[in-house]
């Protein structure tokens, strides 16, 4: 709980609005940039960038580089990854089970 303390930048980076969605999306299987971009809806070039660059330096994602002209990169979830999405995944489904009683909070005042 210290605001110090490293654990906050991979909280951060994990439960921030994209990095549960690519981790979700990446438990599919391996996936190129545009393939994530399209299946996640709204979210940004350079933010979906960002969130995979976090989650690549904590090891999370694995990013492969085919060094083909045009370029093929993929990326796919580490063991720690895989990890990471089963949890974030029971999360979700909570929240998709939950949702019509959480959205009827929503109008009261």
């Amino acid at each position: 709980m210290a605001a110090a303390c490293p654990s906050r930048d991979v909280l951060r980076r994990l439960t921030g609005r994209w990095g549960m969605l690519v981790l979700w999306t990446l438990a599919a299987g391996p996936q190129r940039f545009s393939g994530l971009r399209r299946h996640i809806g709204g979210v940004s070039e350079r933010m979906l960038a960002q969130t995979l660059q976090g989650l690549e330096s904590d090891g999370m994602v694995l990013r492969r580089d085919f060094g083909t002209v045009p370029p093929h990169v993929e990326y796919e979830l580490t063991p720690l990854g895989q990890e990471a999405a089963a949890r974030v995944g029971a999360l979700l489904g909570w929240i998709e089970d939950r949702l019509p009683q959480i959205a009827s909070n929503w109008s009261r005042p």
